[in-house]
């Protein structure tokens, strides 16, 4: 089916869905308050990486085309029209055209035309006049060749065919800029097509949004505005949503144990524990000796004990993996039997770290000579609790680590420039895909590829899953992929979270993403029944 298809049944499955539901009385007004827990360095989402900056400024923008909103697991089936009506592919697949929706403007005022779709995608190739400060998807595209108009057509040039390309142009982590406003304000205030518009950000305050009255969506949004307030202490945020302060909580914020306290103290909320899409992983500078030794790398993976970590900080609730998330919610993950052949994955810890001792003295380490470094976290709770951990298993094999904590406007630049030696860290994917996760951690050259893991052959495999038209033919190759990562101690997978979600039973409109942190916050559904 080709793309102009797909967009067709995508628009009469949703209509026929509208069809056999019962209306829902929705109401217009009121202000969704909602917490965070710390502050993002820009309002600029093709800057940022952190999903603290992207979900509250997704409700600003639109993409091309979304995953609907209503339905929890994003796959490609559930692409639906955005700022675009309809698409389809030539008969070589490398270029995918998309008709674009007319009487569209900016929040202030200016048309939206083809010209901003080619100015936002110069803007992530580094083709255009306007630069980006940071570009941590630009690994994404490298199979985009150029973008060209014709009027009220907008056209992709692939160098090779890629079916999943379009998944890509659907995540919240890929709206449309305007060409009219310089990256330097888009920054600090983001100027957009989407429900709301922006009003302001105050570091460690608040994120505000209002409600767009010229939306080209009728009828939408149903909210006067969103605040985003600003809580770094979990413990403060969450009793602020007891009381009643907040009416949603932070998305994939809050952990099990804290999830069980929600539902003692305030029984009438509604909390979906969902996987989010996101591994806690330890990243390890290949280039700072001694962890150029693949010995020693070898030996920290060996070392994990993958269950200990969901069952203290998740009570059970949270999957092991490898790359991708795994099933029945991950639409790409290993089978389990082939993850227990990797290092590391064999349910017998005591058995595997003895391998790693054995490793660590080849090396030189041992009783009498321990290896004494830092690991580096951000300084918030889901990046801290997961460290402590980690360093207690790590004694195991001769390793002495001390915690270094890093703000979070530093952590991604300091991670960036390879200005650690061992770190853990949480990283999201913008989609469930492989061509998202692939290239944008693992391939060769990636900014965000940060334990500088190169492999030409496994990148030339990277090419061959993504050109796969056959899903379960790409799917058995994703796998084998993924073993290899593993089998290189690429960027070892300690678990994928699960986290909550939290609200009163005054939102109403609101689906949670079961394989997405990033994709379900354009927030023009959700309506307070107050």
């Amino acid at each position: 089916m080709n793309g102009f298809l797909s967009g067709v049944a995508a628009c009469v499955l949703l209509t026929g869905l509208a069809a056999g539901t019962p209306a829902l009385a929705q109401k217009k007004g009121g202000v969704l308050r909602i917490y965070q827990y710390d502050s993002p360095a820009s309002m600029s989402i093709h800057e940022e990486a952190l999903n603290s900056a992207q979900n509250p400024i997704m409700a600003v923008f639109n993409n091309l085309v979304i995953f609907n909103q209503d339905l929890p697991q994003n796959r490609l089936d559930t692409i639906v029209p955005d700022l675009a009506t309809k698409w389809s592919w030539d008969e070589n697949s490398t270029k995918l055209t998309f008709r674009l929706r007319q009487g569209v403007k900016w929040h202030d005022g200016q048309p939206f035309t083809a010209a901003d779709v080619k100015c936002t995608w110069d803007l992530i190739l580094g083709n255009g006049s306007e630069k980006l400060r940071a570009n941590p998807r630009k690994a994404w595209y490298r199979n985009l060749e150029s973008v060209s108009t014709d009027g009220n057509a907008v056209t992709f040039h692939l160098k090779r065919p890629q079916p999943s390309f379009i998944a890509l142009l659907a995540s919240g982590y890929s709206p449309i800029y305007p060409c009219h406003v310089p990256s330097q304000t888009m920054r600090q205030h983001p100027i957009g097509t989407g429900p709301f518009k922006f009003v302001s950000y105050k570091p460690n305050e608040s994120i505000k949004l209002e409600r767009n009255p010229n939306y080209w969506k009728q009828g939408r949004p149903y909210l006067d505005g969103i605040e985003w307030t600003i809580v770094p202490n979990r413990s403060t945020a969450v009793l602020g949503f007891v009381a009643g302060k907040f009416d949603l909580t932070f998305p994939f914020g809050i952990s099990v144990p804290l999830m069980h306290n929600i539902n003692k103290e305030a029984p009438r909320a509604h909390c979906d524990l969902e996987p989010a899409n996101q591994s806690t992983n330890l990243v390890v500078n290949r280039d700072a000796p001694p962890f150029d030794n693949p010995d020693i790398r070898l030996a920290m993976a060996l070392a994990l004990d993958r269950k200990s970590f969901i069952d203290i900080l998740a009570e059970g609730h949270g999957d092991i993996g490898g790359a991708m998330q795994p099933p029945p919610q991950g639409v790409w993950g290993m089978p389990a039997e082939m993850l227990r052949t990797l290092p590391g994955y064999d349910p017998d810890i005591a058995k595997n770290r003895a391998q790693a001792r054995e490793l660590m003295q080849k090396a030189g380490y041992g009783p009498d000579k321990r290896l004494a470094i830092k690991v580096s976290v951000r300084n918030t709770p889901p990046f801290r609790d997961p460290a402590i951990l980690l360093i207690d298993q790590l004694r195991e094999i001769y390793i002495d680590a001390e915690l270094e904590t890093v703000e979070t406007a530093n952590w991604f630049p300091k991670v960036y420039r390879k200005d650690y030696k061992v770190g853990l860290n949480l990283t999201g994917a913008g989609i469930d895909d492989p061509d998202a996760q692939f290239y944008e951690n693992y391939a060769c050259g990636s900014d965000r590829n940060y334990t500088g893991y190169c492999n030409p052959e496994i990148d030339k495999l990277f090419d061959q899953q993504s050109m796969e038209r056959d899903q379960e033919k790409r799917r058995r190759l994703v796998w084998e992929i993924d073993k290899k990562l593993q089998e290189d101690v690429a960027r070892p997978i300690l678990f994928h979270n699960r986290f909550a979600t939290c609200w009163h039973p005054q939102v109403k409109g609101l689906t949670i993403m079961s394989n997405s942190l990033f994709n379900g916050w354009r927030m023009e559904n959700v309506w307070l029944n107050k």
